[in-house]
């Protein structure tokens, strides 16, 4: 079996696709044409190379449940305005 060059976009992506998006190592190896080992390889390589990755995750996870929680409050103070503008009149 010859050994395959990838980018390191192209494996940044895949890694992305197991870790971010939580599709299974044995797809993503079956969509891609790329073995198992390669991805757990892979991973393992900019999980230690992008220590700040695990901060950003739980960053962007944090800052989700803000804006849906603001969302909401968002959306009750819209209903609560348009309830008491009508009491008014």
């Amino acid at each position: 079996m010859s050994k395959s060059n990838f980018s390191e976009d192209f494996k940044r992506d895949a890694v992305r696709q197991i870790t971010e998006r939580g599709y299974p190592v044995a797809e993503v190896s079956q969509r891609l044409g790329v073995s198992q080992h390669s991805l757990y390889e892979w991973k393992k390589k900019f999980a230690a190379s992008n220590g700040k990755g695990n901060d950003e995750a739980e960053e962007i996870r944090r800052l989700k449940k803000e804006l849906t929680r603001v969302t909401e409050e968002r959306d009750i103070l819209k209903k609560a305005a348009a309830y008491f503008a009508r009491d008014a009149k």
